[in-house]
């Protein structure tokens, strides 16, 4: 049988012992570890340390209220439409007669859900909102769940507290 000019020859050479034995890729194995171990561990002690979250970072869902301590949110479903992961749900109502001087708007969002698994943490919502009334706060990570029920947020865990804030700006 004649070789052709594309074919070539491989020579098989013998392995040493050292290759039969695995030590060069042993030993450069135990190298790798060895520079790893002596590097800066990244692990963070949480509830003492924190973790540098950036500029750009959205948390945890919040629902503002204004200066006296009334719901921002008028219920106009802008934050639900413009959300692509379809987590905002939320039912509208009217104020009963008599108390339209105590609001600033007659409507109001009698049921406001967020589903916290859902969420994508876009902050669409928060662009979307004309009343500038959710927003995503940038401190806070959300808490770890055990159950689908704690999953679902609804007003009231969402709206802000204002016994806290009125403390903290001496408000009356």
């Amino acid at each position: 049988m004649q070789l052709t000019n594309r074919s070539k020859k491989i020579d098989k050479r013998e392995m040493t012992l050292a290759e039969r034995l695995y030590i060069p890729a042993v030993t450069k194995g135990l190298a790798i570890t060895i520079s790893h171990f002596f590097r800066k561990k990244p692990t963070i002690q949480y509830p003492e340390q924190k973790r540098y979250l950036g500029p750009i970072f959205r948390g945890q869902h919040i629902l503002k209220r204004d200066e006296q301590g009334r719901e921002r949110c008028t219920a106009c479903g802008l934050c639900a439409v413009a959300c692509p992961a379809e987590a905002i749900s939320m039912v509208s109502a009217e104020r009963k007669k008599g108390e339209e001087h105590l609001y600033r708007e007659e409507k109001y969002a009698a049921v406001y859900e967020v589903n916290q698994l859902r969420c994508i943490f876009c902050g669409l919502c928060e662009e979307a909102c004309p009343k500038e009334a959710i927003y995503l706060q940038h401190d806070k990570f959300l808490p770890a769940f055990t159950e689908r029920d704690e999953v679902i947020w609804g007003k009231d865990k969402l709206v802000e507290n204002m016994d806290n804030r009125y403390l903290r700006e001496g408000w009356k």
